[in-house]
């Protein structure tokens, strides 16, 4: 009976002990935890925010894009000029020569005379001339080639602009198809041109169907 409770008492002190090791154990354990996780944070955060930032450069690309276009109204203006230009010609200023400046038409031919009078006139009145041609040579990094607007450099692209379209099938000079809202649209981007480019000219070859729109 001695025997049994002796031993007994034998296996309780060889279990405390054994508890009281993992305890000790799982004590020592927890700092090394802390650490290996303060590092693993300290390592992979700055990866998850260089991470987030790359997902969210794209939009801030695209939001520079979309606003590098705007600009304040000019008051310094040349007078306009009623050069004329064909489509051809136009060409020539798609901005790949960099000594030419950089030419953007927009709204067909209206058969407007460009008289000295009218250059003596309020630049208002160059919103009623369509066919009008823009020296858009200072902004270069919008028009030049490979810019976010080159598509409408050295050409006619009206459909494209009242589309707001980039596409290239879309750039080019006839728009008579476009439904009432979308020539809203181009015509506030001829106001909005008016009143920040020079004017150089007037296309004089452009289609038909647009010659008198």
């Amino acid at each position: 009976m001695q025997r049994q409770r002796a031993a007994a008492i034998a296996d309780d002190a060889l279990n405390s002990t054994s508890l009281s090791a993992a305890l000790v154990g799982l004590l020592l354990a927890l700092p090394a935890a802390l650490i290996l996780h303060r590092t693993l944070r300290a390592h992979l955060t700055p990866a998850h925010q260089q991470e987030q930032q790359q997902q969210q450069q794209p939009e801030a690309d695209k939001k520079e894009e979309k606003t590098s276009i705007m600009q304040a109204e000019r008051t310094d203006l040349a007078p306009p000029k009623d050069d004329p230009f064909t489509l051809e010609q136009l060409k020539e200023f798609d901005g790949s020569d960099e000594y030419k400046p950089i030419y953007v038409a927009i709204k067909g031919a209206s058969g407007v005379s460009f008289s000295p009078l009218y250059h003596r006139l309020t630049r208002a009145l160059a919103l009623f001339r369509a066919g009008t041609v823009f020296d858009v040579t200072h902004k270069r990094d919008t028009y030049g080639p490979g810019k976010s607007y080159s598509i409408f450099a050295g050409k006619d692209a009206s459909k494209g602009l009242g589309m707001s379209s980039l596409k290239e099938e879309d750039a080019v000079p006839d728009y008579s198809t476009l439904p009432a809202n979308e020539r809203k649209v181009l015509d506030d981007w001829h106001a909005f041109f008016t009143k920040r480019y020079n004017v150089v000219g007037k296309v004089v070859d452009l289609p038909n169907a647009v010659a008198n729109l």
